[in-house]
């Protein structure tokens, strides 16, 4: 394995850099049809001869198998969980009900099954799915949960693409490791040394000599990537996170951070014979990214960042020697691929603004944490985000810290808009789901939110899964603007009236409250009109609030109280 930099001490074991022999590359099994059985099960598998460590997967020791859906089928995945503590499922990428997220509201006891059912929406390209539950997804990801999603529809199944699965179109799991001194994986810690494919250490493969495919997916917890060929050549990226693109983009490197996942198309038409290496290039990637030489400066730093030989080095992760042909190869990349119809950010009717904080003032604290969003940590118990169908919206993402962030939002793609008004480039122009936001910069994107609705909230968060473990975390819920009333269960004692109103609004809170809690106003597209934090009451609590003093004209508006137990909303007519 190539490296630019050298390591003479680490807490953490540091296998041998230099071992030449490759590992035949593990292609997941592949699962077909429309109902899925998954099940979550430890073993141990052995990453190094002759060492045994505990793992975690899905159907088997390590990883899970990929799932083929196909775009309007209805499907139902079962997961059983084995383990002998809590999991969830997210189907990430995925746009489906809130209650079939798998979020951490969705938790899955051990001995349990989970059975969630939808109809598959997206549009071809690469999803996957792994744990997501409060404060356990790094260390159930880095154990080994985690398989690919393919979606398969007619306008991409029209194209001349390679999509023989493991023959020329090849599942690639890109992550990164450490390993403690006894063997076990080890996490929330900079000593990432071990890089692999689809869960092999120094793996290899044999791809023929055509147009193949390849399926990236970024499944490292905190790395970002920058991936190109170690002789250079280039490549075509075909489609982003959550579909194809509107043509081919050529270039040598793809940066793909943590749950970015990309397709792309290699002609090794001309190579049969050849070997060479996929690689990622940390060397150049910019300063402020995992992965990257340098992250802060001066006394704002990891700790023992720099210990870490994969920090700014060139590294191999998969060796590919070029064989044969298949019978019926594809030998050109296509000129065109599916038309984009991207919303209009001037459409929006709502524009929100969600800061990336530091919630410590210290100067290890801008790039080490702990973060939050909107100067808050995530609670399970609060919904940060009130928003309701149909709504077209823009949000901008402003990160106050000193390290790049993987912005992730369930649910729904989005378009990004701008980055500090500078143009973007052509891999950041289409549906994405996941964005990284660089230190100090500003990144809008335009989203809608279409078909479902419910006051089970879906999240979104800093994908760097030490982050989000950590609270780098908010959630939000789609609701119908069309209902009358909205309420969520255990706050049904917090009520107002009258009914319309035209002067007053009394709220009445019968019950003692241990805690704050605070009124908003909303209007009809989830626009904050009002909010106030009220103390907590002993016993039974009335509020008046003067229609005027709210700035409230004719007409409808959402009233929520905002609880530790939950949220209680309503419509208000003010007449």
């Amino acid at each position: 394995m190539i490296f630019l930099k050298s390591i003479c001490f680490a807490p953490i074991l540091i296998f041998p850099l230099g071992l030449k022999c490759q590992n035949p590359l593990f292609i997941p099994p592949v699962l077909n049809g429309t109902t899925f059985n998954l099940t979550v099960q430890p073993g141990t598998t052995q990453f190094f001869p002759g060492i045994n460590t505990p793992t975690f997967g899905v159907n088997g020791n390590l990883l899970g198998p990929t799932l083929i859906l196909n775009k309007w089928d209805a499907v139902t995945l079962n997961v059983t969980n084995n383990l002998s503590t809590t999991t969830t499922m997210h189907w990430h990428g995925l746009h489906v009900p809130a209650k079939a997220d798998g979020g951490p509201h969705q938790i899955i006891m051990p001995g349990t099954t989970w059975s969630p059912s939808f109809t598959v929406l997206n549009d071809a390209a690469t999803y996957w799915y792994h744990p997501h539950g409060e404060n356990q997804t790094n260390l159930q990801v880095s154990k080994g949960i985690a398989g690919l999603i393919i979606v398969k529809d007619s306008s991409e199944n029209a194209l001349n693409l390679p999509r023989n699965y493991g023959s020329d179109d090849f599942p690639l799991i890109i992550q990164t490791r450490a390993f403690d001194g006894l063997n076990q994986i080890a996490i929330a810690t900079v000593f990432d040394t071990v890089p692999m494919v689809n869960g092999v250490v120094n793996a290899g493969v044999s791809m023929p000599a055509q147009v193949v495919r390849m399926r990236l997916l970024n499944g490292a917890s905190e790395r970002v990537f920058y991936l190109g060929f170690s002789n250079n050549m280039s490549f075509w990226q075909i489609a982003g996170d959550a579909g194809l693109l509107l043509q081919p983009i050529q270039y040598n490197r793809l940066q793909l951070a943590n749950g970015e996942r990309a397709e792309i198309l290699v002609d090794f038409t001309s190579m049969q014979g050849q070997m060479i290496y996929l690689q990622s290039f940390g060397s150049e990637l910019p300063d402020g990214i995992i992965g990257a030489e340098n992250v802060g400066t001066g006394m704002a730093q990891i700790t023992d960042y720099d210990l870490n030989p994969l920090n700014g080095g060139d590294f191999n992760l998969l060796h590919i020697t070029i064989n044969a042909p298949t019978a019926n190869p594809v030998t050109v990349v296509p000129a065109s691929l599916v038309s984009q119809n991207p919303w209009n950010p001037a459409n929006a009717n709502i524009t929100r603004s969600i800061s990336m904080d530091v919630l410590q003032m210290c100067p290890p604290c801008m790039v080490e944490g702990p973060f939050g969003m909107n100067g808050v940590q995530f609670d399970m118990n609060t919904v940060n985000i009130t928003t309701y169908k149909n709504s077209l919206e823009v949000w901008t993402i402003n990160n106050l810290t000193m390290v790049a962030h993987p912005f992730h939002l369930h649910n729904m793609h989005f378009f990004i808009t701008g980055i500090n008004g500078i143009p973007l480039p052509p891999s950041l122009q289409s549906k994405k789901d996941v964005a990284l936001v660089m230190p100090q910069q500003s990144l809008s994107f335009v989203t809608q939110f279409l078909d479902f609705t419910d006051t089970i909230p879906y999240m979104f968060h800093c994908h760097n899964l030490h982050h989000e473990d950590e609270g780098m975390m908010g959630s939000f819920v789609v609701l119908d603007s069309s209902s009358l009333s909205v309420q969520e269960p255990g706050v049904s004692e917090f009520y107002f009236f009258p009914n319309p109103a035209s002067e007053i609004i009394q709220l009445t809170v019968p019950c003692p409250v241990s805690k704050s809690f605070g009124i908003e106003v909303c209007d009809l597209h989830g626009k904050r009109i009002f909010y106030r934090n009220f103390a907590s009451a002993a016993g039974e609590k009335n509020l008046k609030l003067p229609v005027g003093e709210l700035n409230l004209s004719k007409g409808a508006y959402f009233v929520s109280v905002i609880h530790h137990h939950g949220i209680y909303r309503q419509k208000l007519i003010v007449q």
